[in-house]
């Protein structure tokens, strides 16, 4: 293979071609492509036993070890951190944003989807390659397509990520994209992208040849991206939770790291923020994550004369950038605006009934399940909304697993309603 060959054209040489994402233009098409998945045993099959391996796990791992009376107390408390922010968005922004200039990082504030790409674009500058640990928000503006477009190489780090990369169509949850993806497919891609024979009931060696060949991307990086989990404003640090430690080479190896997130992110202090995080690993069904990573600068030492000089071990740069794309908006919505209180757990769709049948091709283009059908009408537009929340069953059980207590089916109910108008 030529050297010169970006990593999607090495793939197509090898016959590594993604599935690409259905489309549909009208309610008819929208409801086909679900009937059709429906239908797909692979698909539906590795959904279910998605589900009832959460519930397994929040049982046993979660309620057993806290109790219900402690994880109904966090859930108030997120509840009331959230809506506090929400409310308060637009100081916290600029909390935020002083307080990471103050720690010497650079940050930003896009209006959309293009300038965020643009200002991304900016700061990325000459680089080749990048590596990238998940994040949902870069998916919504579709920055890697975009970087590859620009001849970039960019490289997904989580397991899951990477293999919806490699094969696609899209992810199908927040916190574990690649469920519908069976481990004989992915034995096959592995195979072919590097020559050696995979045996398909050999789950830990296919990690191990992943883990191999991302291992050199890390070190080869110009530049890390990460996304957030949660941003305490007060005093301007990033949390990232994770389970690979794919985040930690990223966002610490490169010369740059670059954070996109949504400003629904930032909450007020660092105590807040440990509450998120805290609701985030128990609702995604652990006691805890492998890592929890807390980033507050470009890497530096102070170690020859007290003399502080950016740029240790870890990255020289480090640049946030906060993204609105209709979140301002919809933050003066009385009702909507509880979509924003969303932390990205994930554990509304191990409940939902209707993703046990349809998977995250329940949702938009990114965003997936009840709760996506909100945050696409939030991102893309009212009308790009349409027709997502047809699909929804109105079952309860959403709102009384989420961390934050989002009364999902009002939300749905009421973008059907002015989608009807």
């Amino acid at each position: 293979m030529n050297d010169s060959e970006s990593f999607i054209e090495k793939l197509l040489k090898l016959g590594i071609k993604r599935e690409e994402i259905p489309k549909w233009s009208n309610e008819q098409e929208y409801m086909n492509i679900l009937t059709a998945v429906t239908q797909n045993e692979r698909v539906t099959k590795s959904i279910a036993a998605a589900q009832d391996s959460y519930w397994r796990n929040f049982n046993e791992r979660v309620v057993k070890k806290y109790g219900k009376k402690y994880l109904e107390e966090l859930r108030n408390e997120v509840r009331r951190i959230k809506e506090y922010s929400i409310e308060h968005l637009d100081e916290l922004i600029k909390e935020t944003m002083d307080n990471i200039r103050d720690n010497k990082g650079c940050c930003y504030l896009a209006k959309d989807a293009e300038e965020a790409r643009e200002i991304i674009k900016d700061i990325v500058g000459d680089a080749k390659i990048i590596v990238k640990g998940k994040s949902i928000t870069s998916e919504e503006i579709h920055l890697r397509e975009y970087l590859e477009e620009l001849g970039k190489d960019v490289f997904e780090t989580d397991l899951g990520e990477f293999l919806v990369q490699v094969l696609g169509p899209k992810p199908m949850h927040l916190t574990s994209p690649a469920l519908h993806i069976p481990r004989v497919k992915v034995a096959e891609m592995l195979k072919k992208l590097t020559g050696e024979e995979v045996d398909p009931d050999n789950i830990p060696e296919m990690v191990s040849i992943v883990r191999k060949f991302l291992r050199e991307k890390f070190i080869l990086a110009e530049v890390g991206i990460s996304g957030a989990n949660v941003i305490a404003a007060d005093p301007g640090l990033i949390f990232l939770i994770e389970n690979e430690g794919n985040i930690r080479l990223a966002t610490a190896l490169p010369e740059k790291h670059i954070v996109i997130a949504g400003i629904e992110k930032i909450v007020p202090t660092l105590y807040d923020a440990i509450k998120i995080i805290d609701a985030t690993m128990k609702f995604c069904g652990y006691k805890t994550a492998s890592y929890i990573n807390i980033i507050g600068g470009p890497s530096k030492t102070g170690d020859i004369e007290k003399k502080v000089v950016y740029g240790a071990h870890g990255p020289r740069e480090f640049h946030v950038v906060l993204l609105d794309n209709g979140r301002s908006k919809i933050a003066k919505d009385p009702i909507l605006k509880e979509a924003l209180y969303c932390i990205r757990c994930g554990a509304c769709m191990y409940v939902c009934p209707v993703f046990r049948r349809v998977a995250g091709y329940w949702g938009g283009e990114t965003y997936m399940g009840g709760i996506g059908a909100i945050w696409t009408a939030i991102t893309e537009g009212f009308e790009k909304a349409y027709p997502l929340p047809l699909s929804c069953l109105y079952d309860l059980r959403c709102k009384e697993i989420c961390p934050a207590k989002i009364n999902h089916p009002k939300l749905i109910y009421t973008l059907a309603r002015r989608l009807a108008k």
